[in-house]
């Protein structure tokens, strides 16, 4: 383990001026200044696009400012030579969403990789072992050194990424959505684990766009739009003027949600079981979903989800088990048939799925729909233009021009365009809603919540997979969770609220029983 030295506390432990960068012809950062204080947990947020990883790339040296000045630890240094290697060598590593582990080595030989202690110039990895378990003892970091890695949880990779940079003598760390696969227990877990490095002197740059989680854990806040810096506030602040800043609106967090009335089973899935790649993907699965109600699906991601919706949806088979909708058995249906007896599919990956990015809203809001449309020889021009208008207006698709071509737009914008298509189906009696948010900025995130509980209302079955608990608390009436491709338990969306029932059922996504 290398040692940094101890510059003064007085001293900014990470500093950017004026830092601008083009991507394209998109200005990502636009003279942005930013003060990182030692040994606190700084938080930057802002929706997609704001410059948020840019900025924390040109940080890291993995992308290269246009201009400004970066200075580390009150050094300054010079942003043509400013490489990965070099940010680790005075102190700074970084923890990226998607993890850099190799799957087949061991807890340490991924720690030294690259970085090979030798004694007598042979591979001493019994020392490196016994050096890296210490400073796990030493953070309170649980982890068996010579496990593979990929054997351990999402959350144990994730504070082997941790052991890793502060193995390399990091002491700026920079962590990009460290939450986004973890459950609840696992979340509180790493804020421990963050608290200490900060009692320690560590500072933790905390990129995120989970607003409760800024205000648990962040000392100060830096919020970006458009490029820009727009606000610098304290980490207590309220949620709501966090969110703010960023859209530069009110926002409502909390979309109020009526009591459910539910009616009719709308989807009956009995004993229903799909193969994945390696192993079954689901596995004799059974639920009831009534017309008027949403019915969350709660697990980490991988656990038969995406294998879940294909199958109702009728873009994978079932191997064994039945679907019915509205009583009839859809079991073999095609997605075709499936949709003419009232699915409604809003698929996690709308690129592939929900949108032909290279045609415009209008076309985009009628795919599968031009039998409604269609007139003797021609379509009607006039009626899809109205159509797309209204679309447009209910759901402040931006920009409101109905020939503008959808790969143009944010992706937010994009989510709105399959929604208003799904939701305005005539037939729609249950929706397919599968991470319905991911990818989709603050402000959109507010009317997607508003129409799926409008839907709700209106009395369509709404089945809702996310990666969010606070989304399925926000939204669900009942809310299942899996594991391995099997519901473990069915609880009420409303119990999610409740912080120790959080964490147990953070405990059943992992395979741990109550």
């Amino acid at each position: 383990m290398r040692l940094m030295p101890s510059p003064s506390e007085a001293t900014p432990a990470l500093e950017l001026h004026g830092i601008d960068r083009r991507c394209g012809i998109t200005q990502a950062n636009d003279k942005i200044d930013l003060i990182v204080r030692r040994g606190t947990v700084h938080a930057i947020v802002g929706e997609n696009g704001a410059g948020k990883s840019t900025l924390m790339k040109i940080a890291y040296g993995l992308m290269r400012a246009d201009a400004g000045t970066i200075a580390i630890n009150g050094e300054a240094i010079a942003r043509t030579r400013h490489r990965p290697a070099d940010a680790l060598a005075r102190g700074v590593g970084m923890v990226h969403q998607h993890f850099m582990l190799v799957g087949s080595l061991t807890v340490a030989e991924n720690l030294i990789l690259g970085h090979e202690p030798t004694r007598h110039g042979v591979l001493d990895i019994a020392r490196a072992e016994r050096e890296i378990a210490a400073l796990a003892e030493r953070y309170g970091i649980v982890v068996d050194v010579r496990a593979r890695t990929e054997l351990l949880s999402v959350g144990e990779q994730q504070r082997v990424e941790i052991l890793r940079i502060l193995w390399l003598g990091a002491s700026i760390l920079i962590l990009d959505e460290p939450t986004a696969v973890l459950t609840p227990g696992e979340v509180k877990r790493l804020f421990g684990l963050l608290k200490s490095l900060v009692a320690e002197g560590k500072t933790v740059v905390l990129v995120t766009h989970k607003l409760d989680e800024v205000h648990a854990i962040a000392d100060r806040v830096t919020v970006l739009r458009k490029g820009k810096v727009v606000a610098e506030l304290p980490g207590d602040s309220p949620p709501e003027d966090i969110a703010r800043a960023m859209v530069g609106r009110p926002v409502l967090l909390d979309v109020p949600k009526a009591a459910a009335t539910a009616g009719e089973v709308v989807l009956a899935v009995s004993g229903l079981s799909v193969a994945g790649r390696a192993r079954e993907a689901v596995s004799e699965m059974s639920f009831e979903v009534r017309a008027g109600e949403i019915f969350g699906f709660a697990g980490i991601e991988g656990n038969g989800q995406s294998e879940l919706i294909e199958a109702l949806a009728g873009l994978r088979p079932a191997t064994a088990g039945s679907v019915r909708l509205r009583g009839d058995d859809v079991t073999r249906a095609s997605v075709g048939e499936r949709q003419q007896r009232g699915l409604g599919l809003v698929s996690e990956d709308r690129h592939r799925r929900g949108l032909a990015l290279e045609m415009t809203i209008t076309e985009n809001l009628h795919l599968g729909r031009l039998a409604e449309v269609s007139r003797p020889l021609r379509l009607d021009r006039a009626a899809m233009r109205a159509r797309t208008a209204q679309a447009i207006a209910e759901y402040t698709i931006a920009p409101a021009d109905p020939d503008a071509v959808v790969a143009s737009l944010s992706g937010g914008n994009q989510q709105k365009i399959v929604l208003a298509r799904e939701l305005s189906r005539p037939s729609l009696r249950c929706l397919l809603c599968a991470q319905p948010t991911r990818g989709v900025d603050i402000g959109a995130i507010e009317i997607i919540y508003q129409r799926l509980l409008a839907a709700r209302s209106a009395g369509v079955a709404i089945v809702l997979v996310s990666a969010e608990l606070s989304e399925l608390r926000a939204l669900a009436d009942r809310v299942a969770v899996l594991h391995r491709g099997r519901i473990v338990e069915i609880v009420a969306g409303a119990s999610l609220a409740n912080p120790d029932e959080l964490e147990r059922i953070g405990g059943l996504m992992t395979g741990a029983r109550a």
